[in-house]
């Protein structure tokens, strides 16, 4: 017991090893043997300055190696340089380019009212010609559903895209500082002409991050309905007039008769002149007298007609959190 003190082995295992009679090496799996063929230190050293000199620098070791071999050296293997290069932390692209950035969420957005928060993207439409395609500028709010304003142009630009934005702010009267404008990273989202735009209409802008649809989706789930509705073109458009037309129809759908699962199953356009609050009401009391006629029919409360009083853009996770919590309370209160 004292002698396997000293080495720091449990007796235990001498044990089983001399009954089984295979003591010969030592079989600890966590034992540390420093192999007789490692590199030494000066021998890594040479592997590190050859991998960040200026012939190999940009170089992957499965490229040096080849090249060493071509000049008569050998300094270690592929897997080895590999292995040396990941232990100093050098193991990444070995070329020149711009550093990761931090990418953070966009602030939580939200709309207690038209004509505050509103969402836009651009959308292609498939054209006769391959390769060419029209484009569907669209801006909707978030508050409402309701598409305040869209265009078919036959390219991308940021001074489109601003032209659009200042009439729909002149058709909607939109003053300074009550609007924001969420939308992607694209070329026409974040160029100079609408950015300048929006910055003399005193539009505050919201972006996404790169590559993440879900940070704009209400313009992303826009789309869906549109381009998948009975009236879309089975063949591609030809000419921009058609491209305007079809598009005009089914804003013209979208906003007037298509009722929104997310508002209630009210029309977007009803939803944006205020219409839905005594909409709702006379749903809920269609159902009241209902229950009062047939109330052995109803097991509980009946359908809550439950006007929608604010929507929220990429909300904070605690934020939504204290909201259900303080939801839960006051409802609590309410049942006591």
């Amino acid at each position: 017991m004292r002698a396997c003190g000293l080495i720091g082995l449990s007796a235990r295992p001498l044990q089983r090893w001399q009954q089984g009679d295979t003591l010969k090496v030592d079989q600890r799996p966590h034992r540390h043997n420093t192999p007789s063929h490692k590199l030494s230190e000066s021998e890594r050293q040479v592997v590190i300055e050859v991998a960040n000199s200026a012939e190999f620098g940009h170089l992957s070791p499965s490229q040096i190696v080849p090249r060493l071999a071509d000049q008569g050296r050998y300094i270690a293997s592929e897997s080895t340089i590999y292995r040396i290069l990941k232990e100093v932390s050098q193991l990444t692209h070995r070329r020149l380019e711009r550093a990761p950035q931090k990418r953070s969420k966009p602030r939580a957005l939200a709309a207690y009212a038209p004509n505050q928060v509103y969402s836009c993207d651009i959308t292609y439409l498939p054209t006769t010609i391959v390769g060419a395609y029209f484009y569907l500028y669209l801006y909707m709010d978030i508050f409402s559903r309701k598409i305040v304003g869209w265009q078919v142009y036959e390219s991308e630009s940021s001074a489109q895209a601003a032209d659009l934005l200042r009439d729909i702010c002149q058709c909607e009267s939109i003053s300074k500082k009550q609007l924001t404008v969420h939308s992607d990273n694209s070329a026409p989202m974040t160029g100079s002409t609408l950015r300048a735009t929006m910055e003399a209409l005193g539009i505050v802008s919201s972006f996404s991050r790169p590559s993440v649809s879900n940070d704009n989706p209400f313009s992303e789930s826009l789309f869906n309905p549109l381009k998948y509705r009975p009236e879309a073109p089975i063949k591609a458009f030809d000419t921009n007039s058609e491209a305007r037309a079809w598009a005009q129809t089914l804003v013209d759908w979208y906003n007037h008769e298509h009722r929104h699962n997310a508002l209630q199953f009210v029309t977007p356009m009803e939803r944006h002149n205020g219409q839905d609050t005594a909409l709702l009401a006379r749903r809920k009391m269609v159902y009241e007298t209902a229950k009062l006629k047939h109330p052995d029919r109803w097991s509980g409360d009946t359908r809550a007609w439950k006007l929608v009083s604010v929507v929220h853009l990429n909300p904070q996770k605690n934020s939504t959190n204290e909201q259900s919590n303080q939801q839960n309370s006051q409802d609590i209160k309410k049942a006591a």
